[in-house]
């Protein structure tokens, strides 16, 4: 699933958008199949932790990836290069010049889309935590909290101590835009194991957790391929995330893997009940076991 890096630089991709009319607009999901946003102009293009929103007038188009989604660009009446029942919105908009063809945008296998007016974006958001890409996550308040946005992610973390550490980083509504693999590498930078209890790591330790995830996912926010070794050569950019059975490069040990949200190894009692199962690797000599 892509993660808060990933929609930030699709947004980056999508900064010529805004001032261009839509000449025209399908949507191809059932909930929206007689909307519409022709004839509008776009406003703006932004983020949100895996969230993409698009303005076009007074009203928002709202997007997320999920596992297959991908936006692409050609000039209209162009061939696909995916093809057309994978399509859930298409937007032809005003082009650069006004002899050339309109510019078509497409979303393919998107994980949802929906569209409502702009004044409800607050209370759609509502539910996410503060997003680690946010270029002012530490340095201003968030949503009249009275904390940055990392002191208050840090503080939706720690109100369940008896949940593992893992869980809670991917949680959007604790800190939006941590994926499955910043997940796992912060696990293993930090030296603990993804299973860990959040009460019993402690705050300093979780604090420590949250500003790495802040730190690697800046450093790679504009990257093609993200690196946590500093090692850019294919395939060594990781140091846990889907290297099971693989040895550490730190120590030599076998990587292992699990899942956290459903049964742990060896069919041992549930761990964080009702969350989503999700893979997780580890070092067992750098990440001691829980």
């Amino acid at each position: 699933m892509p993660e808060g890096d990933s929609v930030l630089q699709l947004a980056n991709r999508l900064k010529w958008m805004p001032g261009r009319e839509v000449l025209h607009s399908d949507f191809r999901v059932p909930a929206l199949a007689t909307a519409s946003i022709t004839g509008e102009r776009i406003q703006a293009v932004w983020p949100y932790g895996k969230h993409l929103f698009i303005q076009a007038g007074e009203q928002i188009l709202h997007t997320h990836l999920k596992m297959e989604g991908v936006w692409a660009i050609h000039a209209a009446g162009s061939r696909w290069r995916r093809p057309g029942y994978t399509a859930r919105v298409v937007l032809h908009l005003s082009p650069q010049h006004p002899s050339g063809p309109p510019i078509e945008v497409v979303g393919h296998e998107l994980g949802f889309v929906r569209l409502y007016p702009a004044r409800d974006y607050p209370a759609v958001v509502q539910h996410l935590g503060p997003d680690i890409l946010d270029p002012c996550w530490a340095s201003e308040e968030f949503r009249d909290t009275g904390r940055t946005g990392r002191d208050e992610a840090l503080r939706r973390i720690l109100r369940r101590p008896d949940r593992s550490l893992g869980a809670a980083l991917l949680d959007q509504r604790n800190v939006a835009g941590i994926g499955n693999e910043y997940r796992a590498e912060v696990m293993f930078l930090t030296g603990l194991h993804p299973a860990v209890p959040v009460g019993r790591v402690g705050e300093e330790k979780v604090a420590q957790a949250l500003d790495l995830a802040r730190r690697v996912m800046w450093e790679n926010r504009l990257e093609p391929h993200r690196v946590f070794t500093g090692d850019r050569r294919p395939g060594m950019g990781t140091f846990v995330f889907g290297r099971a059975a693989k040895p550490c490069r730190r120590c030599g040990e076998t990587i292992e893997q699990s899942t956290l949200g459903g049964r742990f190894a060896g069919g041992d009692p549930v761990l964080d009940a009702g969350e989503l199962e999700r893979i997780i690797w580890w070092c067992p000599h750098c990440q001691p076991g829980v």
